[in-house]
């Protein structure tokens, strides 16, 4: 007996469905398994840079000093700050890890994993002047922290993880992995237009200038620092505040 005809077209759909979810599947979970700090054919050919290799701290540099010091190292794939009992800078053998190159408009990605308690960040446009002592007197932050297990002074919703620090706020019902485990991070800076990222979901989203930024400004701590984002180029920073913190697969692509 010959199937009808309506039936074989069917079970070809089927079959092709099938197919094309297993293929799928697959480019899914290669995307899944691809080792960290390495590009894909597709990031390259899209313009996307390493500025982390995976091994060492090339590209990087200590804030306003000659060495890197003991802080920062490469352990396991990621960079380390290794501030243990430390406050904020470390002191003389302590400061932020910045990159010894400059960015104007860029998209940023980067994983993080931080310790129970602990604080970080991750900054930009940082200029590097002995007129400074840190790098947040120049350069906004995307806060990095453990904010349930965080022991210091009380925060403001600004001044959490996800947020534009000081100045626009995650959202209270973000997606933050545990202490220990790895999270994702984006900034998008495109003249003016920033967006922060955690997670594969936007939390922080404006316009600089705009009347609600200049407002959040006049109430910010960031008043008092003269220097602070008059840059519109600098180099991107990872905050030593004195507890371990991780980085990897640090990915940066020109706009």
């Amino acid at each position: 007996m010959r199937k009808p005809r309506t039936l074989t077209i069917v079970i070809l759909w089927v079959v092709g469905g099938l197919i094309s979810c297993s293929k799928s599947d697959n480019n899914q979970q290669a995307a899944t398994d691809a080792a960290p700090n390495t590009l894909s054919e597709d990031e390259r050919a899209a313009g996307w840079e390493l500025l982390f290799d995976g091994s060492t701290l090339t590209g990087w540099k200590r804030y306003n000093h000659d060495t890197i010091g003991p802080l920062w190292s490469v352990k396991e794939g990621a960079i380390l700050c290794d501030g243990t009992g430390l406050g904020e800078g470390s002191g003389a053998m302590g400061g932020s890890l910045l990159t010894t190159r400059t960015f104007g408009n860029f998209d940023l990605t980067f994983e993080w994993k931080i310790s129970p308690g602990g604080n970080s960040g991750v900054l930009y446009h940082v200029v590097e002047s002995p007129e400074f002592g840190h790098d947040y007197e120049t350069g906004p932050e995307y806060q990095v922290m453990d904010d349930a297990g965080w022991q210091g002074g009380e925060l403001k919703p600004a001044q959490l993880v996800g947020s534009n620090y000081d100045m626009f706020e995650a959202p209270a019902n973000k997606k933050v992995m545990p202490v220990g485990e790895w999270n994702t991070g984006r900034i998008v800076y495109n003249n003016g237009h920033v967006e922060h990222w955690l997670n594969g979901e936007k939390t922080v989203e404006f316009e600089e200038g705009s009347e609600d930024y200049n407002q959040r400004y006049q109430s910010s701590k960031w008043v008092d620092y003269p220097g602070w984002n008059k840059s519109k180029t600098g180099a991107i920073s990872l905050q030593d505040h004195g507890a371990p913190v991780y980085y990897r697969n640090i990915k940066i692509r020109a706009l």
